[in-house]
């Protein structure tokens, strides 16, 4: 099988290489690396026109077929891969992640992480996409991940939408299971709170997600990882799956 692995994090990022080590357990697989230069988080499905890509093959930490930064989007890198660098022979299945924060409810829209998965999608491409608790033990990812994609990769392909995993960042002892088919919360999960300063004119806003404490949705995606579960889900179309109008498991 050939796999392409990205993210939104940046190809230095620590959860790029704990998926490229958890999809190498899956046995002899040719697994191409193709992450942004740099951090590239809520970039959604944003990509490049009009300026120059750079493209550099790079040394990584682990022994894949090859990787390479772009300087460009989650999106760039998963459509420079099936254009340009993998055109010969395109991946069999993209994995992307794993995202440093949750990638869940309303995060999901701005999500590079998901941008890079759903381009794979577009492009015929079964694609997944991984996130784990920000500031918390990467532990429990370390553990359950080869499981997970091994279990994921068993499912017949649907090219309808991609599978969304979070992956709570408690210790692995006191992770309750995995829930499957979790609904996206019609919340966010990092709750906008602007702090501001003075400029010369107007302000300068500063914004930080404040995790949210209130106001879950019952089965859903947010209030499987507050409880310490491991949620999976599907994601069709985002808006609509979002509001339950069509999709979204």
């Amino acid at each position: 099988m050939r796999i392409l692995i990205t993210n939104d994090d940046g190809i230095n990022a620590p959860g790029l290489r704990i998926l490229t080590e958890a999809a190498m357990k899956l046995g002899d697989n040719e697994i191409w690396v193709v992450a942004p230069a740099e951090e590239c988080s809520a970039m959604s499905h944003r990509i490049t026109l009009r300026t120059k890509i750079p493209v550099k093959e790079v040394s990584f930490p682990l022994e894949v077929a090859k990787a390479y930064s772009v300087g460009g989007t989650p999106a760039d890198c998963v459509k420079v891969a099936l254009a340009y660098l993998m055109k010969d022979a395109k991946p069999d299945v993209i994995f992307s992640g794993m995202n440093w924060g949750y990638n869940s409810g309303f995060d999901i829209i701005y999500s590079g992480t998901v941008g890079a998965a759903m381009e794979g999608i577009l492009n015929g491409i079964p694609s997944f996409a991984f996130s784990n608790a920000a500031y918390i033990s990467n532990d429990l990812a370390i553990a359950k991940l080869p499981e997970i994609i091994e279990e994921l990769l068993k499912k017949e392909p649907d090219l309808t939408g991609i599978w969304n995993v979070n992956i709570p960042g408690c210790p692995v002892e006191e992770c309750r299971g995995i829930l499957w088919d979790r609904k996206p919360a019609a919340v966010q999960y990092y709750q906008d709170n602007y702090s501001t300063e003075p400029a010369e004119e107007g302000v300068l806003l500063t914004v930080k997600g404040i995790p949210i404490e209130n106001g879950i949705p019952k089965g859903t995606d947010i209030e499987a990882l507050e409880n310490d579960y491991i949620s999976i889900g599907r994601v069709t179309n985002m808006i609509k799956g979002i509001f339950g109008k069509g999709g979204g498991q």
